[in-house]
């Protein structure tokens, strides 16, 4: 193809020429990232100039200040591969009377919602950036619309709004020894509503999250919209029996559940407990996590390459709320699944359709089937987990072709509505 050609192939594309900012947490290693790299390559195939926003929750992490964010960016390298901006709140912002009475003091009473967006407000932005102009603003999650709402300037914002965060943010504090009076999950769902109204559309990346907030906000325009998860390997494969997890209060859950209900004493041979959930563990129950210390590999730069030496994909999800981007990755990988109903929360899917899926609630049957599991030492082999269920629902609803077109319905549709 000459250059002539692929540029005409280019401006045909649905948002050739438009200029578009993806606005996300600072975080690595975890489902929001994922779901981010995904957004950021379908919309570069769609033809927009995309500017990633990284917004972190931690004082002092300014633009001018990129030492602060240098492990940051090692651990996101895909997001080096075009232009990327980072923005953050000074130290000062945090003395400052307001933040003390406003955020702060809310905060030690146990609101996320609060401090999550009392930070983003604070967000110092790069000149080069706050100079731009905008044709769409893809925010992920409601705590960051503040930023989202800055860089639009009148153009439109579509939110993701990632899960139901009130229910996460309930599920965090469980645990965590706040001031009385506690925040409650209606207040903290209220600061939340109050900020997704601020977006044009609000996407959602799981049903159940689309039916709840249909009815939460029957007023705004709601579209389900599947993330892209990245591909996993199909092979060669090999003997590794595969858990993945990042460190988050859900996960750190579901693993403590598995090895100390379902596993007990028992000795998996390559078992390997894959992400950064070590820490986790070691933190909640550190005599556990000593004990099946040889099983966890840590965090890995690249998640995905584990499945391609695996022959099993363990999913003891007994925790959390919204899809697991997990569930989604050891679909793509093809290999046969032993996991919980509540892995696969948010999906509309059959599970009697996955004929290489065992589904186990209980430990004493997670237990037995991965027993039996175990004894299977067949391998599936490439061309197996290419044609099976599994990866053809993947292809279907999750890939970044599924994905691209998804977008492809909702994007320019919504620049075109608010541009004419």
């Amino acid at each position: 193809m000459n250059d002539a050609q692929a540029m005409k192939d280019t401006a045909s594309l649905p948002l050739a020429g438009r200029h578009v900012a993806i606005v996300h947490p600072a975080w690595h290693s975890c489902g929001t990232y994922r779901v981010v790299l995904g957004q950021v390559a379908a919309y570069r195939a769609l033809g927009a100039r995309v500017a990633p926003v990284a917004i972190c929750d931690m004082p002092g992490f300014t633009p001018d200040r990129a030492w602060r964010w240098r492990a940051f960016v090692e651990a996101t390298p895909e997001l080096s591969k075009g232009e990327r901006w980072f923005g953050g709140a000074p130290f000062h912002a945090f003395a400052a009377p307001r933040f003390l009475r406003d955020v702060l003091w809310p905060y030690l009473h146990g609101d996320q919602a609060v401090i999550r967006a009392g930070v983003a407000e604070r967000a110092e932005l790069p000149l080069g950036l706050m100079d731009r102009r905008f044709d769409l603003v893809h925010c992920n999650h409601f705590f960051l619309m503040s930023v989202a709402k800055r860089l639009a300037r009148g153009a439109p914002i579509m939110l993701d709004s990632h899960d139901l965060q009130a229910r996460q943010f309930a599920l965090m504090n469980e645990r965590a020894p706040w001031l009385p009076p506690r925040v409650t999950y209606e207040q903290m769902l209220a600061r939340e509503l109050a900020l997704m109204r601020g977006a044009d559309l609000l996407l959602h990346l799981n049903a159940q999250e689309y039916d709840d907030f249909r009815a939460l906000l029957p007023e705004k325009q709601h579209a389900l919209l599947y993330p892209s998860a990245p591909e996993a390997p199909l092979g060669p494969g090999g003997e590794d029996i595969l858990l993945v997890a990042s460190n988050n209060s859900a996960n750190v859950d579901s693993v403590c559940w598995f090895l100390r209900e379902a596993l007990g004493d028992t000795k998996i041979p390559h078992l390997r407990i894959v992400g950064n959930v070590d820490a986790g563990v070691k933190a909640r129950d550190p005599a556990l996590f000593a004990a099946h210390r040889a099983s966890f590999v840590g965090r890995i730069d690249d998640p995905g390459a584990a499945y391609a030496t695996a022959r099993l994909v363990l999913l003891p999800t007994i925790s959390g709320h919204g899809l697991s981007i997990k569930t989604v990755e050891a679909l793509a990988s093809g290999l046969p699944l032993l996991s919980t109903t509540h892995a696969f929360r948010g999906m509309h899917v059959d599970l009697a359709r996955f004929p290489d899926v065992t589904i186990v609630d209980s430990a004493e049957d997670f237990a037995r089937a991965l027993q039996s599991a175990v004894a299977d030492v067949r391998v599936p082999s490439e061309a197996q987990r290419a044609a099976s269920e599994m990866r053809r629902f993947y292809d279907a609803h999750f890939s970044l072709d599924a994905y691209r077109a998804n977008l492809a319905a909702l994007a320019p549709a919504l620049i075109g509505a608010r541009y004419t």
